[in-house]
């Protein structure tokens, strides 16, 4: 079992070789949700997430007993990047099975760090499987992502620069996958803050730890934004140190963990992925829990899919309001469009699209229905631009 005495050997192991990220207070954040927030940006490390702590102290301890025929690992990415990049630093050849899904951005940078990318099935649990079978063929060391000793007291590294930061620290929110994040945290923040929160956060969607903890049997889904803590089973040695030192296990929506991203690229102009933004989706969703406490928020990865980041941006503008659909019925005669635009504009607000729809409206046949899609400050200001068109004569409305 994993103890603070391992953690801080491989604090000493990581000294040089890993970002000593800071910890720092969000006034922005801490007003909007009532709480102290402090936020530690593992999203800064090289390969821009919490993962290369394990990696780097499990592949220092790889190449001093000999690499032999070299290592396999199975991961949606951060896992990926950590061991590549640190098994290219230190000689150490490679292999890491990925799922299908896999975002390119993180396929693409494990292959940039020197590592052979097998990808196979569409679950960890099936690469897993793969994994296994070519480390019995090829003779690999296999490099679990979650579930092994030096893997969980690298990342416990965390929890101690932290503490360091912020010594008075009385929550500590972290996401949860396998558990190997929060299982290491977990030993040392007992071990130098006994009395210390310690709270767990799961996707809905795979809410496998909190079943297993919990004794709940929570139907999980088929995917999430937050793909790095995509896991189906968790780990033996991570549910058993979660169990005994985390104080409760919460869950979060998909919605949640959308509009934490975007908050933190809007407020604290960092970005992070799902998996890295379930913690301050945990306060979104949950305020009361935490509110008046001095809490620690770990941004554990950064590495998001600029796709799927392009489209949060503008689903989290539509239910800012910021990016809204309306629908004007006009008479179907010229200088109708140029009046509704010109409306529009007095208002304040920016027109992205325009759309007439003469054959698809239940409107009468010399009306036709004007679909807006507009830029505006908000849902105040979108409520005035509407009232703009009926001072103007035009039956308006946002089209949802």
């Amino acid at each position: 079992m994993v103890d603070i005495d391992d953690v801080e050997r491989a604090a000493r192991r990581l000294e040089g070789q890993v970002l000593r990220t800071p910890c720092v207070e969000s006034r922005t954040l801490s007003q909007i949700v009532g709480a102290q927030v402090f936020l530690k940006f593992e999203n800064l490390q090289f390969t821009a997430s919490f993962k290369e702590r394990g990696a780097c102290n499990k592949m220092a301890q790889v190449a001093q007993a000999g690499a032999g025929q070299g290592v396999i690992a199975m991961s949606a990415g951060n896992h990926a990047q950590g061991v590549a990049y640190h098994a290219q630093r230190l000689g150490i050849p490679a292999t890491i099975v990925m799922p299908r899904f896999t975002p390119g951005v993180k396929i693409e940078r494990t292959r940039g760090f020197g590592a052979r990318v097998v990808l196979h099935g569409d679950s960890l649990e099936a690469a897993r499987a793969h994994a296994d079978e070519l480390a019995a063929c090829e003779g690999l060391a296999f490099v679990h992502p979650y579930d092994d000793d030096d893997i969980i007291a690298g990342q416990g590294t965390v929890a101690l620069e932290m503490l360091d930061e912020v010594p008075d620290l009385e929550t500590l929110v972290v996401s949860v996958g396998g558990g190997g994040l929060i299982a290491g945290m977990a030993v040392a923040a007992r071990a130098r803050n006994p009395g210390i929160e310690i709270v767990g956060v799961q996707t809905a969607r795979f809410p496998a730890m909190v079943n297993a903890v919990k004794g709940t049997h929570h139907e999980g889904g088929t995917s999430t934004i937050a793909e790095g803590i995509a896991v189906g089973a968790p780990g033996e040695r991570t549910r058993e140190l979660i169990a005994r030192l985390v104080d409760d296990l919460v869950l979060v929506d998909e919605g949640d963990i959308e509009q934490a991203v975007l908050m933190l690229l809007e407020i604290e102009k960092t970005l992070v992925e799902g998996a890295g933004a379930a913690g301050l989706a945990a306060l979104i969703r949950h305020p009361e829990r935490f509110r008046g406490r001095k809490v620690g928020l770990v941004l554990s990865g950064g590495n998001i899919d600029p796709l799927l980041l392009a489209a949060i941006i503008e689903r989290g503008m539509v239910r800012a309001g910021r990016l809204a659909r309306l629908q004007v019925s006009a008479r179907d005669v010229p200088g109708s469009l140029a009046r509704i635009t010109a409306t529009v504009a007095e208002a304040g607000a920016n027109i992205d699209e325009v759309h007439h729809q003469r054959a698809f409206t239940l409107q009468a046949a010399q009306n036709v229905d004007i679909e807006l899609v507009l830029q505006t400050r908000g849902r105040e200001h979108l409520a005035t631009v509407i009232d703009a068109l009926h001072h103007a004569g035009f039956e308006a409305g946002e089209k949802r």
